[in-house]
């Protein structure tokens, strides 16, 4: 049986010598006993750990020291790094260094610009655009009254002064209504006052089951939680309960999902990735008693994934979840289906990894640098030189790209300005690996070796950025979309039924593509709600980025004298971003080419 983890003490150097020569004088104290069997412990722990063949160097590493780093920043503690912009690949070269690292975010101030500042709770009232705002006029003065003080002058408005206060409330509320009831004492009959017209609405309204989905598939609440929380304020929901009411929404909002990823299928860029999921019906002797009888699937393969994808359309972004037996490059070909014929095949980023390759569909096939770039980041320790060069190479690319965004460069010009000043970079960097392996500078089965190997043999798909206008630097974006899948994993450890996987796919598509896109989760959920019946006919109308839009020429629509006219104008105006729907082709008629490396689009 492995040992717990001993508690962690503070014990310095000196401390230990001290408790030496009190154990050879024979004068030890009354604590010294307690801390010999910590010192013990402590040794026999990590005695067994490092005896265990699955232990590897960065599990001891984090033991001892906490959890790493990728930043440059943290990795080299030297205020000044290689240079390889101006460099031909000399490993002494210096410079400094470059200010963007892979996958951070810039940090933003209020205006948009500029570092936010320090400290917790530094939010302006503008970013409460979901609070009651509250108008406060002066009791006794107003624009254009002349100025009490000086009485010469004329008052004009300016910015409200503002004040933000802050209420807490049970994610759900409960209303039990009391009626009435008199009883005739001599015939008998009863009398119950009538029923309010809040009894005709459902039970369970459409903001209950948005905000149970947005708990459990936004934030990873599990539904037990729920129900415990609900207890604790006094207004008890069984989990039973909460997964009826979100499977009954999810079966409303499934036009709306099916719509995502047909728009997503159109777009210029796409994003996938999976990560392993537990679908209990799929597992185990379950499997094996009652097969799914319309799983397409070899019986033999066991693996379940829950695949991100997020695509890029005009400036918007999609994020589409699948969880199933199918890989990412499955999914995508199922995703990929939908697009329509006359485009050309999209730009797809992913890692190194087969299984994310879509299965017969052309897509332009760009590969992760941070995956590339996290490989020399585990080799710090043992090739401190060599992985300096490499990662301050890709520090200036992610720097040059910062730039691009910060600018608000359009593709076309962030490919130019890549290269210009990312292209000497990356062609450097690819003569120095090269000559790493050329000249048996490094062995090639080594784990450095490896690492230079990834990039070279993926040279083309790593820097497509450098030849197609729209092609991304890395797939983090779809990595933090899965991330939020894996916070459902880890809190709600699995889904019981396809069913449940299918409903769960359904609420982290609308929810996450909301939060890409700045919108509000809990209005959107419910307005699909409201609206059942309009975006069953025309889903198009009711994507995150429209639903407003649409919703106000509705209440128009509704208050017209020509509701057919005013009809015509909604599906028009809903429908600009969208455009026509295109057609969708059968996979006969689609490419039957693989993936290509950069090639561009086939025509």
């Amino acid at each position: 049986m492995a040992r717990k983890m001993p508690e962690i003490i503070d014990v310095n150097a000196r401390r230990l010598e001290e408790l030496l020569a009190r154990a050879v004088s024979n004068t030890l104290r009354e604590d010294d006993t307690q801390l010999l069997r910590q010192i013990f412990d402590s040794y026999m722990y990590l005695f067994e750990l490092v005896g265990d063949k699955n232990t590897t160097i960065a599990r001891l590493r984090k033991l001892f020291f906490g959890a790493s780093t990728e930043k440059a920043s943290k990795l080299f503690r030297e205020a000044r790094q290689p240079d390889v912009s101006r460099s031909s690949g000399d490993d002494n070269a210096t410079s400094e260094p470059a200010h963007s690292e892979p996958g951070s975010e810039p940090a933003m101030g209020a205006a948009g610009h500029g570092k936010a500042p320090r400290g917790h709770g530094r939010y302006g009232a503008r970013d409460y655009s979901g609070a009651c705002h509250v108008d406060v006029p002066h009791p006794e003065l107003s624009a254009g009254d002349g100025c009490p003080e000086c009485v010469q002058g004329t008052l004009y408005d300016q910015p409200p002064s503002t004040f933000v206060r802050f209420t807490g409330q049970a994610p759900l509320q409960a209303t039990v209504y009391r009626r009435q009831r008199l009883r005739c004492n001599l015939c008998g009959k009863v009398f119950t006052a009538p029923a309010p017209k809040e009894m005709d609405r459902p039970k369970y309204d459409q903001t209950a089951c948005s905000m149970i989905g947005l708990l459990k598939y936004g934030n990873g609440m599990p539904f037990n939680r729920q129900q415990q929380l609900q207890r604790n304020c006094e207004i008890p929901l069984a989990a039973s309960t909460q997964w009826e009411i979100v499977a009954a929404g999810a079966t409303a909002m499934t036009p709306v999902y099916e719509e995502h990823i047909r728009q997503a299928a159109q777009g210029e860029v796409v994003h996938n990735d999976d990560t392993t999921v537990k679908i209990l019906e799929l597992m185990g002797k379950r499997a094996e008693d009652s097969p799914p009888p319309d799983d397409p699937h070899d019986p033999n393969r066991t693996g379940l994934f829950t695949s991100g994808v997020v695509a890029n359309r005009a400036g918007r972004r999609i994020a589409l979840f699948f969880s199933g037996r199918q890989h990412a490059g499955e999914n995508l070909s199922d995703v990929l289906q939908h697009r329509a014929a006359e485009l050309d095949a999209p730009i797809q980023m992913c890692d190194g990894l087969s299984r994310n390759l879509p299965r017969e569909l052309a897509t332009i096939l760009a590969n992760c640098l941070s995956h590339g770039r996290r490989k020399f980041v585990d080799l710090v320790d043992r090739f401190t030189d060599q992985c300096r060069y490499v990662i301050a190479a890709l520090q200036v690319v992610y720097h040059n790209d910062q730039v691009a965004r910060d600018t608000g460069m359009s593709a076309d010009e962030r490919l130019a300005y890549h290269q210009a000043h990312s292209q000497s970079t990356m062609d450097d960097l690819k003569t120095w690996l090269q000559r790493q392996l050329e000249e048996k500078l490094v062995e090639p089965n080594s784990a450095l070796g490896d690492a230079i190997s990834y990039l070279l043999k993926r040279w083309d798909a790593l820097t497509l950025f450098l030849r197609k206008a729209g092609a991304p630097l890395d797939n983090n974006l779809c990595e933090r979309a899965l991330k939020k899948a894996i916070l459902h994993r880890k809190n709600s450890m699995f889904y019981r039924t396809r069913r449940g996987a299918r409903v769960g796919d359904i609420y982290m598509t609308l929810i996450h593509t909301c939060g890409l896109n700045d919108i509000n989760a809990l209005d959107y959920l419910n307005q699909l709600q409201l609206h059942v019946a309009d975006i069953t006919q025309h889903p198009d109308r009711w994507m995150p980025w429209n639903y407003r839009d649409t919703i106000a020429e509705v209440d128009r629509c509704r208050d017209s004298a020509a509701p057919e006219a005013v009809a015509t104008r909604v599906t028009a105006r809903a429908t600009q971003w969208s455009s026509s729907k295109p057609s969708v082709p059968s996979r006969s008629t689609k490419s039957s080419t693989k993936p290509t490396s950069g090639a561009g689009p086939p025509r």
